[in-house]
């Protein structure tokens, strides 16, 4: 996500040097972390229901094909944004940790 030239810029902040509004900021990009996993779930479980919707309830060889292919394509879909997540709040924890700033 972050070269280290560029970590090294956004974590050489001086702890003394964060004020509120900054710290409120690095708590709404949590929460804005944390809607955008249940987004891609919402995703990812809406083209697994479809795709078994489509395998379950047609007799039509072509819309189960595509039933067949909405399957995996939700659980990718899944699993990145599950990797995204892990990747996001490792970041933001980084920065949170080196400003002394927890309230949990």
């Amino acid at each position: 996500m972050l070269n280290n030239s560029q970590e090294t810029e956004v974590y050489s902040f001086k702890k003394d040097s964060l004020i509120l509004r900054d710290l409120l900021a690095t708590d709404r990009t949590f929460l804005a972390n944390e809607r955008t996993l249940l987004a891609y779930i919402r995703t990812a479980l809406s083209l697994i229901v479809a795709g078994s919707s489509f395998i379950k309830f047609t007799d039509n060889l072509a819309i189960e094909i595509i039933g067949m292919i909405l399957i995996p394509f939700g659980t990718i879909i899944g699993i990145l944004g599950l990797i995204k997540f892990i990747k996001t709040n490792k970041d933001l924890k980084k920065i949170k940790n080196a400003s002394n700033y927890n309230i949990d």
